[in-house]
């Protein structure tokens, strides 16, 4: 897995804190919203273990426990914008907004899949939250990212 730039051109959320960014490289050709869902849709058992932690732990502070009902989803995240090459996901808090992006790009014996989250921190919970999940986030994104070249 390599740590790629974050995406300088039309940032999907302006003015974000905290901004990275990691790619793997597919044999197979595959759409943006197709690495999405390998991506969301496989995490390993011990990424949703967190994420049940994670949910008891924000609740008594008013922290979203998912996305705004009705609207179209690839895992839990809320689609904002797709293209065959791009995927947004992601949702506006009173704490924090955040977005994940999923990007396919052709490479010499395959594709690059991209995974770039911005997070853009809007009260002091929102920093203390973001404080608290970064060295988790890191590895999170790394073990999802895997599954997209997991048949």
């Amino acid at each position: 897995m390599v740590g790629a730039p974050p995406i300088a051109i039309d940032p999907p959320l302006p003015g974000a804190d905290f901004t990275d960014s990691y790619s793997i490289q597919v044999a197979e050709p595959l759409h943006a919203r197709e690495a999405a869902r390998r991506m969301m849709e496989r995490r390993p058992r011990w990424v949703s273990g967190l994420l049940v932690l994670r949910n008891l732990a924000v609740t008594p502070f008013g922290l979203k426990r998912g996305p705004p009902a009705g609207a179209e989803r690839i895992g839990i995240f809320p689609v904002v914008s797709a293209s065959p090459e791009r995927v947004v996901m992601g949702f506006d808090d009173a704490h924090l907004d955040f977005r994940v992006v999923v990007e396919v790009a052709p490479a010499r014996d395959g594709q690059t899949v991209t995974a770039t989250t911005f997070v853009r921190t809007r009260n002091r919970l929102g920093r203390i939250y973001l404080v608290a999940v970064k060295p988790f986030h890191r590895v999170i994104v790394k073990a999802m990212l895997a599954q997209v070249g997991r048949n």
